[in-house]
């Protein structure tokens, strides 16, 4: 699919505007076409951002809540017009199969609309009278927030933190990732064309643009998704001035296969191969490693493969049988074969999965066959690493002792999986360190934007989605009215 590339402006206090230096994004299956171009930014112009947010909330914090969500769900409906054309210029900038493209939009809006209906349930006054006095409780917006979003799901983890963000109070200066810039802009363009000037900012650019987004002391509140190492710098950045943070970051995340797993059930097989190979394995929370009980192991692993070539199938994003499309891009691409390789030079038997629709685009574009890595050690990088692409090891083991010291000993714990019979797969699952943990299901089929998303250790600070991630952009003010009286301890 050739088209013109489409260009994207900056956005700062409700002007478009234009860089004379540009960031091209290519398209990973045709790497030779340019799909578009997003802005790049100066610092000078990321101050203009923050500055402009910075003035639009001293009269947006205050706005009417009836406003603010009359105008997103405005927004809402204008995405939902354009749905055909975003999710087409998402899989042609991203790579990632039109259905796929289609689905996100749709996770992006379902988050949106829930943020509408429950704004007012978390930021509605409490006020209690008691023996005491009275106390009243709010729940007022912070500020500016700075928003960096990454490539993998560029819509919905800007839409996740947008919609919460303005629909409390807040403002914001929105930086997308430079891999998946196109379509996220133009949501966040029909978005902000619904707010008044300032609350919502768009801006693209390189390191230093990231640095003034997370060190200006005019931002309250920083929302990150992305890279462990990455947050790190921001943090530091930040910590100079103090700011909140909600950090959603990598994960390595495990499927556990108990003994009573029914290795017969064809849908629960297909559904753990789409959490491991969904978006080509680029995914946050998809199951990067898979352990299995080793009484099943045989029968499970022929299954596996059974249901993984049934599902796979790779090609051009637009073939309507294609289920996983190109890698984002080039670097991606070279460090999962390295994994692959290194693996497979350790030892390691490395399967091939699906069925290749378009071979003839597998040597120009940004593709890679799924795989399944066999053999390996429990301590490879294959195992241990964020892989972020099509590939998964699956490894034996004895004891339910020895597979949840194998899962917890991770740095990382965003999200997991048990898989088996129910109360046992509970009872396995209450022991594990990680953010969220699904049963019989993982990854973007067992999200649930009605409940808090986020991981442990160095897998993040903070929730997202639920009644958390809209209450995660307020700030709790108590107004205390005591009953007058004089403390005995105090000296006449």
């Amino acid at each position: 699919m050739t088209k013109e590339p489409i260009t994207f402006s900056a956005i700062i206090n409700g002007e478009k505007i234009q860089t004379d230096k540009k960031i091209p994004r290519e398209n990973p299956t045709h790497p030779e076409q340019i799909v578009g171009y997003a802005p790049s930014n100066t610092k000078e112009e990321t101050i203009q951002a923050i500055d402009a947010a910075y003035e639009a909330f001293k009269t947006w914090a205050w706005s009417d809540i009836d406003d603010r969500i009359e105008r997103m769900n405005r927004a809402i409906q204008k995405i939902k017009d354009e749905l055909p054309e975003i999710a087409e210029l998402l899989s042609r900038e991203h790579g990632k199969a039109l259905y796929d493209a289609q689905g996100e939009i749709a996770i992006s809006l379902m988050w949106m609309e829930f943020a509408v209906a429950n704004v007012k349930k978390v930021t509605s006054p409490e006020d209690t009278t008691h023996e005491h006095g009275r106390t009243i409780i709010t729940h007022d917006p912070m500020g500016v927030v700075s928003a960096i979003t990454p490539w993998n799901y560029p819509i919905s983890l800007s839409t996740i933190k947008i919609a919460p963000a303005l629909l409390t109070g807040n403002t914001m200066v929105l930086k997308p990732s430079p891999l998946a810039p196109l379509a996220v802009s133009r949501v966040t363009e029909i978005i902000a064309d619904e707010f008044p000037a300032g609350v919502l900012n768009l801006v693209n650019g390189d390191a230093e643009v990231g640095i003034e987004l997370t060190s200006n002391p005019k931002i309250a509140k920083i929302a990150f998704t992305g890279g462990t190492n990455t947050a790190k710098h921001i943090m530091k950045a930040a910590s100079d001035t103090i700011k909140n943070m909600t950090l959603e970051l990598g994960g390595n995340d495990a499927a556990i296969v108990l003994e009573d797993f029914d290795v017969n059930d064809e849908r629960a097989l297909r559904r753990m191969v789409i959490s491991n190979f969904l978006t080509a394995g680029q995914i946050c929370m998809i199951a990067k490693r898979v352990y299995v009980h080793r009484s099943i192991y045989d029968a499970f692993v022929e299954k596996y493969i059974e249901a993984a070539n049934k599902w796979i199938k790779v090609g051009d994003p637009f073939h309507p049988e294609v289920t996983v499309g190109p890698v984002n891009n080039k670097a991606q691409v070279n460090y999962v074969k390295s994994l692959v390789e290194e693996a497979q030079n350790k030892g390691a038997q490395i399967i091939p999965l699906g069925t290749i629709l378009n071979p003839e685009l597998m040597d120009n574009g940004y593709f890679l066959q799924p795989t399944l890595v066999l053999g390996a050690d429990a301590h490879d990088n294959v195992v241990v690493e964020e892989q972020f692409g099509p590939t998964v090891p699956i490894l034996p083991f004895d004891t339910e002792e020895e597979v949840i010291n194998l899962h917890n000993e991770s740095i990382y714990g965003l999200t997991s999986s048990v898989w088996g019979e129910e109360e046992h797969a509970i009872k396995v699952a209450r022991r594990i360190e990680a953010g969220t943990t699904m049963i019989n299901t993982a990854a973007v089929q067992g999200l649930d934007v009605h409940f808090p998303f986020g991981g442990v250790k160095q897998s993040g600070v903070g929730r997202e989605y639920g009644l958390d991630g809209i209450k995660t952009y307020t700030e709790t003010h108590v107004i205390n009215l005591p009953t007058m009286k004089e403390l005995p301890y105090i000296p006449e």
